[in-house]
């Protein structure tokens, strides 16, 4: 098996500001869209945040890219260009857990910082044309926008069981409180075995600490039959759906 880390939602680049947590729920608010998403913000339901969050600069008429897709107790989420054959190089396919991490801002303080607010166990992936013959395949809800625009041959669609996290409790954050943003505390097994983009010694701080890399978007480690990181990842996904 492997963990999928995979770096979604709005943050300084994409968006210009952290997504919020609203009544002690984490909102991950979607990129705004490039590749001509037909998905507005305004759609669903998110214009009135979204232009609060930016201060008037986009709103619910302006596109989003509606990606990583949540309903019903599944995810659909798309991948393209160097992003996806960094996932091809590393073999993810069924079986593996994304686990979607965002920037996010503490409703008090407004102190900026990486958590955990969604996951997906991977059940089928393929090319948009093809992905529908699979035996696990379900059509999203809405129009997914890895499904049209020009995204190259890359172009996957992972798809599989997944939830978004009902609550932003202090086991899903992943910055070490106070900061810095990319001062990680994690799971002691993660340097043992290790994490994509992650290989210099030096990232690792002592049994839990990590300096997570500030650009990329999918950190992969490879868990194999390890029961440590299996039992973690059973506590998220509890805590994320309690």
């Amino acid at each position: 098996m492997r963990l999928i880390f995979s770096r979604k939602g709005f943050d300084s680049t994409y968006g210009g500001a952290p997504s919020p947590i609203i009544a002690g729920r984490p909102h991950s608010l979607p990129i705004p869209g490039q590749h001509g998403e037909p998905t507005t913000y305004g759609q669903l339901g998110l214009g009135g945040t979204v232009a609060d969050i930016t201060r008037g600069r986009m709103g619910g008429t302006h596109a989003c890219h509606d990606d990583p897709m949540f309903a019903d107790g599944q995810c659909w989420f798309g991948q393209s260009g160097a992003a996806q054959g960094h996932l091809r190089k590393q073999d993810v396919s069924e079986g593996d857990v994304f686990l979607f991490f965002g920037l996010f801002a503490e409703p008090d303080t407004q102190e900026r910082h990486h958590r955990l607010f969604g996951y997906m166990h991977v059940s089928c992936y393929g090319a948009p044309d093809r992905i529908g013959s699979h035996p696990n395949w379900n059509a999203p809800p809405r129009p997914h926008p890895h499904f049209s625009g020009e995204w190259g041959s890359a172009n996957t669609i992972y798809h599989g069981p997944g939830a978004v996290a009902r609550h932003a409790g202090s086991a899903l954050r992943l910055t070490r409180a106070g900061g810095p943003l990319n001062s990680w505390i994690v799971p002691p097994w993660l340097r043992r075995f290790g994490l994509s983009y992650h290989g210099k010694a030096e990232r690792w701080i002592g049994p839990d600490g990590l300096n997570s890399a500030r650009r990329g978007q999918e950190f992969v480690c490879d868990i194999g039959d390890a029961q440590d990181p299996r039992r973690w990842l059973e506590q998220i996904i509890g805590e994320m759906t309690r």
